[in-house]
């Protein structure tokens, strides 16, 4: 299996479908949002000390991580969509679900804010607004996480943005710091996780003009693959990986990362 140039224990793997023969090492499907956050690089290294065990994450949208997982490419599932984890679970993929860790969503955009959203915490009102100036809004479009939550919270709006694709809604079928790369070259609103946010680089005259709101909320859950829908996965080496996620250890790693000072996971699993 191809990997691309990373260092300490994260790897992200090209998606060959290969299996990896040694049994030190799983897969773990997961998103962008976490891996842009800097947060894998910042865990996998104490939690492979402390096991032995390598952790290789693919990193892609939630959408397209449950399908890996589905396709046995994966021996846990670490995405940020709910209702679908879920139905993952359901359909007997995944052996059970736990909350993870959650942040939230904002609405960055431009200095300029030609929207006048700037400072608003009711973020249905808020698209409202930029969808009545046909102010731009770059979309993930790529059936992810934050884009499942997007299309929820316009629909929440009562509208359909699609209507105005290619016009002022343009959809990238990108990851979170490609969409925001380019929502902030053609001056767009973007929806993205706080971390990712928190992390970015090409922040330019970019703020966060939309936040706040309960609806924004945004929980991640960890899901190992069922052996009996998938037999190659590596059960004892994926529950001790879910396990020691939501461990009290796994816990507090997760709350100890920072960026610029700044706690970008709150770990809310329950209590063992």
């Amino acid at each position: 299996m191809k990997k691309t140039g990373i260092t300490g224990a994260l790897a992200l793997v090209m998606l060959t479908g290969a299996a990896y023969a040694d049994d030190a090492s799983i897969i773990v499907q997961s998103t962008t949002s976490t891996a842009n956050s800097g947060l894998y690089d910042y865990l996998l290294p104490m939690f492979q000390d402390k096991t032995g065990i390598q952790v290789n994450v693919v990193a892609v949208g939630t959408g397209q991580a449950i399908k890996n997982a589905e396709n046995c490419d994966g021996d846990v599932l670490l995405v940020h969509a709910k209702p679908s984890e879920e139905k993952f679970v359901a359909a007997g993929y995944g052996t059970d679900r736990t909350d993870l860790m959650y942040n939230d969503f904002v609405i960055v955009g431009p200095a300029a804010d030609p929207a006048g959203v700037g400072g608003m915490d009711d973020v249905e009102g808020a698209l409202s607004k930029i969808a009545e100036e046909g102010a731009l809004f770059a979309s993930r479009g790529d059936d992810s996480g934050t884009h499942k939550k997007e299309r929820a919270l316009w629909a929440d709006a009562g509208l359909d943005p699609t209507a105005g694709s290619g016009d002022w809604y343009r959809e990238t079928g990108s990851g979170m710091g490609a969409t925001l790369n380019a929502g902030i070259g053609m001056g767009a609103y973007v929806m993205t996780d706080r971390a990712t946010w928190i992390s970015f680089g090409n922040k330019q005259d970019y703020a966060i003009q939309v936040q706040g709101d309960p609806d924004m909320f945004n929980q991640y859950g960890v899901i190992p693959v069922n052996p009996e829908k998938c037999p190659s996965v590596k059960v004892e080496a994926a529950k001790t990986f879910s396990d020691w996620l939501i461990s009290a250890e796994g816990q507090a790693a997760i709350a100890g990362y920072k960026v610029a000072d700044q706690q970008l996971f709150f770990p809310n699993a329950p209590a063992n």
